[in-house]
């Protein structure tokens, strides 16, 4: 049976002390919920000490329908030279009404020293008697002794004495940081062996990524007896951030047969990665492993040709188990191999000996030579294969539009777009304003449309680049636009070319919109079939 290790998300405490990271009190809700969904084991909201957000975050955190996880509040030991029961930071952990507080406390004789300015013995006391007052108020406590790997290599003995002591208070859990990130995976293999072996208390790992090292120190711990792995969605968090538990958990249930959360779970992390990436305002980088768009997608012809035997030969994992897919990249470098995969992605018959196929390759090539870029816009060329094909249905087409672009006075530019459509046989004729002339297109064809397509509101721009392709034509340069859209259960993005940013951004928005109906109505018509076959019941 594999060997148990708990899941602490702290993405909503450490990951929004990271850079441009900004959660409001719904925000940390919305992911909490998804966090619980996921399996985690613990919930780090937030630290009601420092600030009116996070007691409002406890307080309505009551209200979650949690079917495992436990929130749980972070705090510091008490101040020096003072009492636990009468600390307010402390006393702020019991008020927020969690059953779990962490809380940290100096390992390292420089920091208690330099940092805190008090004595070695002084460290040890504040240690013990904000442990022992939490337990004594029923909280489970977990203790993450901060910078503890640094305070180990400076002085080995007075680091072990801080933990002893937590672990005398009676603290649940025992957690080592690398707080600075520096520690390398063979030091950590050798302290966390060490401490288990020590120490009767369950011990944990919190490692941040400042040597790019978060996730190996993580795995490096649990295989040296640590059994919870403390980090964040992504990887968020101060600095560099923090060991990206998108990367932890499949590394050990995938690779090393630890049990982290459910197979079912586990499915979702793509999924739940991408949520908070956007809950965040964040763009996850394609090449995230496991659940990155780029983590499974095959772009050299030889790689394609292999993938089609079997997609072991050039994948480490089946993408569906965490969630993810395989993709397949089509550009000016691609062979038959990979036009002929993302046909038969969509159910298309094609095959390398037609004309028909010859066509679209060449056509694909001289769109790229232009200047488009079909290896970021899957749904572009999607959609470029399914016309080929007379596959697409005539959901829409497009007479006309024009933008009024203005400023009077000191008011700040306006900016009105105007369309005109052909819509199941009926000319729609509408007008709306934005906060720029691709925002009002895109107001202006999304409430053209909204009255045939109600499913169109489900769905919204969730990026939006511009590059100058032909930068020596200066401003009468090429530029290519590619946009990124999202109904949060599906991403697709889709590229637009001109001399004109507006035409290319208006070729890029209506084949996002295009691509997103087209796919609903699929669906639609896939669950009709199923019905009238009996497969669908209600």
């Amino acid at each position: 049976m594999a060997t148990p290790v708990t899941i602490f998300d702290t993405t909503l405490r450490d990951g929004t002390q990271g850079e441009g990271i900004s959660l409001s009190v719904e925000d940390k809700l919305k992911i909490a919920q998804k966090l619980d969904h996921l399996g985690v084991h613990y919930i780090e909201g937030g630290w009601p000490g420092s600030n009116g957000k996070d007691i409002e975050f406890f307080h309505r955190s009551k209200e979650l329908n949690l079917s495992q996880a436990k929130i749980t509040a972070f705090g510091s030991t008490r101040r020096k030279d003072s009492n636990a029961e009468t600390d307010p930071n402390l006393n702020r952990l019991i008020e927020s009404g969690v059953s779990v507080a962490t809380i940290f406390g100096k390992s390292w004789d420089f920091h208690v020293h330099t940092a805190i300015q008090t004595t070695l013995d002084e460290n040890l006391n504040m240690i013990y008697d904000s442990v022992r007052y939490l337990k004594s108020r029923g909280l489970e406590v977990i203790y993450d002794a901060e910078h503890f790997f640094d305070g180990y290599k400076n002085n080995p003995e007075y680091a072990l004495s801080t933990i002893k002591k937590a672990e005398e208070a009676g603290a649940d859990w025992i957690v080592l940081c690398d707080t600075n990130g520096g520690s390398l995976p063979g030091e950590v293999t050798e302290i966390v062996g060490l401490v288990c072996s020590t120490l009767k208390t369950r011990v944990g790992i919190h490692a941040h990524n400042d040597c790019e090292l978060g996730v190996a120190n993580s795995l490096a711990a649990v295989q040296a007896g640590a059994r919870q792995v403390q980090g964040t969605l992504n990887g968020l968090g101060e600095r560099c951030g923090n060991a990206n538990l998108c990367s932890v958990i499949p590394n050990l249930q995938l690779k090393l047969n630890y049990s982290c959360i459910s197979d079912e779970q586990l499915q979702s992390l793509t999924s739940v990665a991408r949520y908070v990436s956007e809950i965040a305002n964040m763009n996850m980088p394609v090449n995230q492993p496991y659940v990155g768009a780029a983590a499974f997608a095959h772009k050299g012809g030889i790689h394609v040709s292999a993938i089609m035997r079997h997609a072991k030969t050039y994948e480490h994992i089946v993408p569906e188990l965490v969630g993810n897919k395989q993709r397949i990249l089509v550009s000016e470098l691609a062979g038959q191999s990979n036009v002929l995969a993302k046909a038969q992605e969509m159910n298309l018959d094609m095959n390398n000996e037609t004309t028909q196929t010859k066509q679209i390759i060449e056509k694909i090539k001289e769109l790229e030579h232009q200047g488009y870029s079909f290896e970021g816009a899957d749904a572009s060329l999607e959609l470029l294969l399914r016309r080929a094909f007379g596959d697409i249905p005539d959901m829409f087409t497009v007479d006309s539009f024009k933008l009024i672009v203005g400023k009077n006075g000191g008011a700040s530019i306006s900016s009105e777009a105007i369309v005109k459509l052909q819509v199941n046989g009926e000319s729609v004729y509408m007008a709306a304003e934005g906060n720029g002339p691709v925002n009002a297109l895109d107001n202006a064809l999304r409430k053209a449309l909204v009255q045939y397509y109600p499913d169109i509101e489900q769905m919204h721009l969730s990026d939006y680049k511009v590059r100058v392709i032909n930068e020596k034509d200066a401003t009468a340069a090429k530029v290519r636009v590619l946009i990124e859209s999202t109904d949060f259960d599906n991403t697709w993005s889709t590229v637009g070319v001109s001399e004109n940013v507006i035409e290319a951004s208006w070729e890029a928005l209506v084949d996002s919109i295009r691509y997103a109906l087209i796919g609903k109505t699929r669906i639609d018509n896939q669950t009709a079939s199923a019905e009238r076959l009996g497969i669908v019941n209600h």
